[in-house]
């Protein structure tokens, strides 16, 4: 990770670390970073896979708790079955969403489906979770989740665009959120420009495949590319090229982030430490695994 020139409308360039989650799963941790914590309310970013399985085998993420903060998954590939301890227990596809708002605490499993087990699976997405507003921060827990038909989509051509939560290009997702927010899926043909006006504060490009050029300057895909405060962005591709854009207006203050637990003092992690620890937390309907305290 490194911090760009003075004069570039890039601030900060995050590079991720690669993080093993066991049985041959690596994700890219984007965010939090030594140099950049968070972009809007966004507190973590994860890219998993792209990576196939072995044949009998999938993901297994056993139930963890979450507070203060919501869960966004996207897919670009594969299938996961998200549980939780409300009872939901639903599948996310390529192009859906799922939102789940830990608030005051939640507990979830993500997994391969039985049936594409055999074959051996594919996955490939992003894990991002959304800070909270202090004053959401101890609200109901909550989960929604939107299919690809219902998340906007701007098509023209040479480029695709699928608003995913919050409003970005004058298109609102139908997905509540807490707080001002975007986070778009942009797929792009070579050559192709793309302006990102100065909508909110903090935004970032992440690149996931091909490349951009931004002031001349060349990225490649594993970047994370947070804009400069009002600077008036136009990339272009360098090839096909899909990126997620992402931000909004900073939280109401400093985030602690430990683990799964996001809060906005150090006392209500150790609380929610001390919870999971005692099995405080309400369990996921049909699961009897946990993941247990690092």
């Amino acid at each position: 990770m490194s911090d760009a020139s003075p004069d570039s409308s890039i601030e900060t360039i995050v590079i991720p670390r690669a993080s093993d989650l066991g049985g041959g799963f690596k994700v890219l941790r984007v965010l939090p970073s030594a140099q950049r914590r968070m972009v809007g309310p966004f507190v973590f970013l994860d890219q998993m896979g792209p990576v196939q399985l072995d044949p009998g085998t999938g993901l297994d993420v056993r139930p963890h708790p979450h507070i203060g903060l919501a869960t966004v998954t996207y897919l670009f590939d594969g299938e996961i079955l998200h549980r939780d301890s409300l009872g939901s227990v639903q599948p996310i596809r390529p192009g859906e969403l799922n939102w789940m708002t830990a608030g005051r605490g939640i507990v979830h499993s993500e997994r391969t489906p039985p049936e594409l087990r055999p074959t051996g699976p594919k996955l490939s997405g992003l894990q991002a979770w959304v800070g909270l507003p202090a004053r959401d921060e101890e609200m109901a827990p909550a989960f929604a989740h939107h299919g690809a038909a219902e998340l906007p989509v701007i098509s023209e051509p040479g480029m695709r665009i699928r608003v995913i939560a919050g409003e970005i290009f004058g298109v609102r997702s139908p997905a509540e959120t807490r707080s001002p927010l975007f986070y778009a899926d942009v797929t792009l043909v070579a050559q192709q420009r793309l302006h990102i006006p100065a909508y909110y504060d903090e935004r970032a490009a992440y690149v996931v495949e091909g490349a951009v050029r931004i002031d001349g300057q060349a990225y490649p895909p594993g970047q994370l590319l947070v804009f400069a405060r009002g600077a008036d962005i136009t990339l272009g591709a360098l090839g096909q090229t899909r990126l997620m854009l992402l931000g909004g207006d900073p939280l109401d203050g400093p985030r602690f982030v430990w683990w799964n637990f996001v809060a906005s003092t150090r006392e209500r992690i150790e609380q929610a430490k001390e919870d999971w620890r005692a099995e405080r937390f309400a369990p996921v309907p049909g699961e009897t695994e946990r993941i247990p305290l690092p």
